[in-house]
């Protein structure tokens, strides 16, 4: 067991921790953002960053590697004196040089040493970032490559410092699994999901989706997954609900030297807003014409307050989310921000299985959004609870059990999205659901498969009283199931 990450809570597959980092003597608060620092263009001075709510912050072992300005420096006085910064410190190995450029001359060996001496408290290998849709011997090849330099970066002697273990396969959800199964098994302490920029930056986040969920079927509960390049807060709430735990954003930076303003739900030109959407400092004590009118070196660094101030300020709102029990509902109001954010989600829901293994029996409350929630977790679970059960032998399923009380039979509520409702579990989780008055056709297939579900493990005879339900919905209901058209007025 890695006991340097302890899990606290989960709701879905995003889960609240705490990582320890000994050689920072820090523990940092999960999900968490790490800033990227590049030390030659600090648009914010890294030493400001706690101020956000910044307990890590990433950089690059190689830009610093070969920079004659801060390699000496670095070195000499080590990294959190240069960057003026008392959290844990990540540092990636040249990786992302790799990916863009082809070579980078140096290996796992001499860029593990570097990190170490110049006191990084997170240390990465050099991996292969196998980009998106290479067919499947160039990811396999690469994958044991990476494969390779994991083990030895497990044999390094790295002291207190913890070790990345970044986990490819590009767009092949299987090979994320065997890729992280073995990245797991070398007994490293965090793991990157590799090579998802390409698909960040094309929207394509149900394949980000697939591919997290893949990694995660091959890790233990006890790896922190950190999603490299993820750093807009748009998609912070469906990832941290696909099991990501860290999260690095030179966003904030680079999009205030485009002049763009992040929101979560998007990205905005400060150019085209006339009002600011945000009640932080910067945001709240100015409007977008006074920014524009300030210097370029202003406006940018203001422009990378805000989009920090929003980034963070998701990360806090996922957290409470997550102990409240709705980070599901957050997920379905942040995917209706764009339509990939949308596939996204119910991409998410294809792996209700996987979410339900580890989302909480019971919450506060369920809101049914949309017909997205109908294939949440808590729908699949009553589902599989309907199998164990045994049933009268003659049932009545109603959505108003009290109009059917003098009949022969037991009657049962039946309530979409869930199905059939035994008595006494009318006020337990989640059928205590707050549902709307006009139910979309989902959530009556969804209960549909629920009485299916009910018929196919019992011997009882069932009978169904249609009080209105679609015709997709019933059309769905098992041939053995009766269905009773007679509603009174």
């Amino acid at each position: 067991m890695r006991d340097h990450f302890e899990l606290q809570a989960y709701d879905a597959m995003g889960r609240l921790g705490e990582l320890t980092v000994p050689r920072a003597d820090v523990t940092v608060e999960t999900p968490a953002l790490l800033p990227v620092i590049n030390p030659h263009h600090e648009t914010i001075d890294p030493g400001r960053l706690a101020e956000f709510g910044a307990e890590i912050l990433i950089t690059n072992s190689y830009v610093i590697y070969g920079s004659d300005e801060v390699r000496e420096p670095a070195l000499d006085d080590g990294l959190h004196d240069l960057l003026d910064f008392d959290g844990a410190i990540m540092t990636d190995s040249g990786s992302f040089q790799l990916a863009e450029y082809g070579e980078i001359d140096v290996n796992t060996t001499e860029i593990l040493e570097f990190q170490r001496e110049i006191g990084s408290d997170i240390a990465t290998p050099v991996d292969i970032p196998t980009p998106p849709d290479a067919d499947r011997e160039q990811v396999g090849r690469e994958m044991e490559t990476t494969q390779a330099r994991l083990e030895t970066a497990a044999d390094f002697d790295a002291g207190e410092m913890l070790l990345n273990a970044p986990v490819q396969g590009a767009t092949y959800p299987d090979l994320r699994e065997q890729a992280a199964r073995d990245a797991y098994a070398t007994g490293l302490d965090v793991f990157p999901i590799g090579a998802v920029v390409p698909l960040l930056n094309d929207y394509r986040y149900a394949e980000i989706v697939d591919a997290v969920a893949g990694a995660k079927r091959g890790l233990g509960e006890d790896a922190p997954v950190h999603l490299f390049g993820a750093g807009h807060p748009m998609m912070f709430a469906l990832a941290v609900a696909a099991g990501c735990d860290l999260f690095d954003s030179a966003a904030y930076a680079l999009y205030a030297r485009d002049g763009r303003y992040l929101t979560v739900r998007g990205t905005e030109h400060l150019d085209e807003l006339e009002h600011f959407p945000c009640e932080c400092p910067v945001c709240s004590t100015r409007t977008p014409a006074e920014l524009r009118d300030r210097p370029t070196h202003e406006r940018t660094k203001l422009l990378a307050e805000h989009n920090l101030h929003v980034s963070f300020g998701e990360m806090r709102r996922i957290k409470g989310a997550i102990r409240q029990g709705n980070l599901l509902e957050l997920v379905e109001t942040r995917a209706r921000a764009h339509p990939t954010m949308l596939d996204g989600y119910r991409a998410l829901l294809d792996h209700a299985e996987q979410l339900e293994r580890t989302d909480p029996a019971s919450k506060d409350a369920f809101f049914y959004l949309s017909g997205e929630s109908a294939d949440r977790p808590e729908v699949r679970r009553h589902h599989d609870r309907l199998a164990r059960l045994s049933p009268p032998a003659d049932l009545v399923l109603a959505a108003d059990p009290d109009a059917h009380a003098g009949s022969d039979a037991d009657v049962w509520a039946v309530e979409p999205p869930f199905g059939p409702v035994p008595r006494g579990l009318d006020q337990t989780y989640p059928l205590t659901a707050e549902l709307p008055e006009r139910l979309d056709g989902r959530a009556y297939r969804a209960a549909a498969r629920g009485v299916n579900r009910l018929a196919e493990t019992s011997d009882a005879a069932i009978t169904l009283v249609d009080d209105g339900w679609p015709a997709s919905a019933l059309d769905l209901v098992a041939e053995g199931v009766d269905i009773d058209t007679t509603v009174e007025e």
